[in-house]
């Protein structure tokens, strides 16, 4: 008979009475310690370089949620209305509230990320931040990101929202890509919405706009234009083109800036004279050069290893 007894299963159902037990004796410590505890202090974790909320202001949002901490019971004080206190504040993304017996309450904050500032059409100035959400500017802090404006339809609440329209989502895609990328980051540093709904990139090196159109195919857009930096710009210059148009994704169509003294004589003369010749690129032609450059140097560098060997 005590052969069929699975003794696995009985070990298993002991340990779990067991632990359950424990948790249950250790709920009750707790409860019983938390009568006895009083609040002796408030540690507050604001990580992070943005400082759209500072410690005064979270100060201000426990008074009004509990009133004075400092001395009361832990079991009279509501740890969950103040966790969700202080995540109603537009500039939290995330919040966690403990105690532990000593008496000390540990508030813990991760702040939204901007990653775009959006100035739309009826001057409305917000941010888009990490996660797509739009989120209201400070009047304490302003974030060092992209700055989008132009022909922006994307209206904004006061609070936290997601996002409507395709284009304010291709704005965030594009802010998004060019903030983890560090290339981009540094030479990029404005979006504009033209008349046609074509996002354009405003350089910091360069005169020129770059016509992104929409953040369809973006990876091959924004790979294509570093192929073109690598082998047009230094040849021609940064400021030999006016327009730089990537919203294609088989070739680069670029509008050369005309500046010589033959266009100047032709607008004395008031002939008519085209203001810019526009001529097209084919990126594969850009891509297969670079290609040739590295497998040349390639070649170089074995036969330079083989006579090192020998």
């Amino acid at each position: 008979m005590l052969k069929r007894i699975n003794w696995t299963l009985v070990c298993k159902v002991f340990a779990w009475v067991v632990c359950l037990s424990g948790t249950v004796v250790l709920m009750s410590f707790v409860r019983i310690k938390q009568k006895t505890v009083t609040c002796k202090n408030i540690k507050i974790l604001i990580p992070g370089a943005d400082n759209f909320i500072e410690r005064e202001e979270i100060d201000a949002i426990l008074v009004q949620s509990q009133g004075k901490l400092i001395g009361r019971q832990l079991e009279h004080i509501n740890l969950e209305e103040i966790e969700k206190s202080i995540k109603a504040n537009p500039y939290i993304a995330f919040a966690t509230v403990y105690a532990d017996m000593d008496g000390v309450i540990h508030i813990e904050i991760q702040q939204r990320q901007p990653i775009l500032r959006v100035i739309n059409s009826n001057d409305q100035d917000y941010y888009i931040d990490r996660n797509g959400l739009k989120m209201p500017v400070s009047a304490n802090f302003t974030a060092n990101v992209l700055v989008a404006n132009g022909r922006i339809m994307e209206h904004f609440s006061g609070k936290v929202d997601t996002l409507i329209t395709k284009l304010a989502g291709d704005l965030y895609k594009t802010a998004l890509y060019i903030k983890k990328d560090t290339i981009w980051d540094a030479q990029i540093e404005q979006l504009y919405v033209n008349e046609r709904n074509d996002i354009e990139l405003i350089p910091r090196v360069g005169i020129q706009k770059i016509i992104l159109g929409t953040a369809d195919s973006l990876d091959i857009k924004m790979m294509n234009l570093l192929a073109f930096y690598k082998q047009a710009m230094p040849k021609v210059g940064w400021d030999t083109y006016k327009t730089i148009n990537i919203k294609y994704t088989n070739q680069i169509v670029c509008e050369k800036n005309i500046v010589d003294t033959i266009a100047l004589r032709a607008q004395i003369k008031k002939d008519a004279a085209d203001s810019a010749a526009v001529k097209a690129i084919p990126v594969d032609s850009i891509i297969r050069e670079e290609i040739k450059k590295q497998v040349t140097a390639d070649k170089e560098e074995n036969k330079t290893s083989t006579k090192k060997n020998k």
